[in-house]
């Protein structure tokens, strides 16, 4: 299998780590932040946080034309600061959380797929992770 390249979106979030890991990590949270763009959503997510564990999130454009599932298996989960996973593609995602100057920097790292453009996919998992900053800013 050809190395994909690795692909690193970043964010503060302004809030304690704590409540970043939990808001991260809750499926009931997870579908009111994980979408790229406001034509999509996240209906529906499984989440069981523990190494070996899976999760299951249903992506699916709001008007019914499109949907996937999103899904892997976990294989790091240090509390409060890295969960790493390996997609259902084969692919490896690893998200590190640190405090600094009072905020909460998130920074995911993830394997390029090989259909979409690097950019383009920089682009959407950054738009999903400023949704996510969004989501727990507005319930501090």
């Amino acid at each position: 299998m050809e190395r994909q390249s690795k692909i690193k979106v970043e964010a503060a979030v302004n809030a304690p780590v704590e409540k970043v890991w939990q808001q991260w990590n809750a499926p009931a949270d997870i579908m009111q932040w994980n979408a790229a763009d406001p034509s999509w959503h996240c209906p529906s997510s499984q989440n069981d946080l523990r190494v070996n564990g899976t999760f299951k999130n249903r992506m699916e454009a709001k008007d019914g034309s499109f949907g996937f599932d999103f899904e892997g298996t976990y294989d790091k989960v240090e509390l409060y600061q890295e969960i790493a996973y390996t997609m259902s593609d084969g692919r490896t995602v690893s998200t590190v959380f640190s405090e600094r100057d009072g905020k909460t920097i998130m920074s995911t790292t993830f394997e390029a797929e090989q259909i979409n453009d690097p950019e383009f996919q920089k682009q959407g998992w950054q738009a999903i992770l400023n949704n996510f900053v969004k989501h727990v800013e507005s319930t501090n």
